[in-house]
């Protein structure tokens, strides 16, 4: 199902020329994209933090296991962007209670499995997933969006200010 489509103006293209962008519901047939580019992320991550982000041997294995169940799962929300019809990102949402001494009005979404292609683009098709995915959670009742986000990465952090969201909270952690 094709949710939007949007002509995305980038800086260096003639200003008479759009790049087309469509969001839509992912689909079985995505999971290896998306699994494949979560594995890419999470070595970058690993560079920053070692220890913390330290792939299990069958963890891309484990992980498109998991990402298949979600993209079956109609709870779930999962969205895809394609530019030009090219896989660029996806962003997954799942409606989660908020822990019993909280109350924020109702559930929470909660972005962990999140990423775009090229990290240029967080501020154009990183906000557009992103707010695909919140506009549906607020269909579905949920109060706030929290999305995880690596201390490293520093564009997807400068999107989701752009986007309207603040930090709530910091993990910190070192080796024993």
């Amino acid at each position: 199902m094709l949710l939007a489509i949007s002509w995305v103006r980038r800086p260096f293209a003639p200003s008479s020329m759009g790049i087309m962008l469509a969001i839509r519901c992912a689909a079985p047939g995505d999971v290896a994209a998306i699994a494949a580019l979560m594995a890419r992320r999470r070595e970058r991550y690993e560079q920053h933090q070692p220890v913390f982000w330290r792939g299990a041997a069958d963890a891309q294995a484990r992980h498109t296991a998991f990402l298949a169940t979600l993209v079956d799962d109609p709870k779930v929300i999962c969205r895809v962007a394609e530019r030009e019809h090219h896989f660029a990102g996806f962003a997954i949402g799942s409606l989660v209670p908020s822990p019993p001494v909280y109350d924020p009005g109702g559930p929470t979404c909660m972005l962990d499995d999140y990423a775009v292609v090229d990290d240029h683009d967080w501020a154009t098709i990183g906000v557009d997933l992103l707010r695909a995915v919140t506009e549906e959670a607020r269909r579905q009742g949920a109060a706030q969006v929290v999305v995880v986000c690596g201390h490293a990465d520093e564009m997807k952090r400068e999107a989701l200010r752009l986007a309207g969201l603040s930090i709530a909270s910091e993990w910190w952690t070192t080796p024993l």
